[in-house]
């Protein structure tokens, strides 16, 4: 008996020694994925060669949801000057025919605009006084005081993209007007506006930078 205990230990002292030396060698050390910090997701790689995403969704109660996408090509401080430009919005943003701030309590602002909305044949001037509020060079929150919506409310939302100099903007909204309207009219207005919109801030945002650019290189 003492000599088959003898001949296991010589037998498993050094299987347990190489085991040891197995486990501890750096070949043996679990693999490590890095990646990338600046790693694009399928969408931002879209949205980088110019493409505008809208998404148009039917909510609870007849509102409908919309989400628009964009990357401009001028850092977030720029584009949140421009979508901030209330008074300006009827110079440059389509479908909307007047609009400016009424107050300012230095937390919350209280704006109008009145647009224009198409439908098929037919068009309808509409008018919305909202509160807008939110977080400085990342998110803008509206929502409708009084107007010509049961239902208008939604957020601004602004990503930094330092890689390319750019911000990734995104517009969400409900919307339910307070007018009759089908459901799916209302949905094709929105995924024609919507568009139009990003693409509106997003060349008055670049017209700007490339104006202040243009100033500093002359000062």
């Amino acid at each position: 008996m003492q000599k088959f205990i003898r001949q296991l230990q010589h037998t498993a002292l050094p299987l347990m020694a190489l085991l040891f030396t197995l486990l501890s060698s750096p070949l043996m050390a679990l693999p490590i994925t890095t990646v990338k910090a600046d790693a694009l997701s399928e969408e931002r790689a879209r949205l980088l060669t110019g493409e505008v995403i809208v998404a148009i969704s039917s909510l609870e109660e007849g509102v409908t949801g919309v989400e628009g996408k964009i990357y401009i090509a001028a850092p977030p401080k720029k584009v949140w000057q421009v979508i901030t430009d209330y008074n300006n919005h009827k110079n440059f943003v389509p479908n909307v025919i007047d609009s400016g701030l009424i107050s300012d309590n230095g937390i919350e602002k209280v704006m109008f605009e009145k647009g224009k909305s198409r439908m098929f044949i037919f068009s309808k001037e509409v008018y919305t006084k909202m509160k807008v509020w939110g977080e400085h060079l990342t998110r803008l929150c509206f929502q409708q005081i009084t107007g010509d919506f049961k239902v208008y409310q939604g957020e601004w939302l602004l990503v930094d993209y330092p890689q390319g100099a750019g911000t990734f903007l995104t517009y969400k909204a409900e919307v339910k007007p307070d007018f009759y309207a089908p459901t799916f009219a209302v949905r094709n207005v929105q995924n024609r506006d919507c568009p139009l919109m990003m693409l509106a801030m997003k060349k008055q945002s670049e017209l700007s930078s490339e104006n202040t650019l243009s100033s500093s290189r002359y000062e």
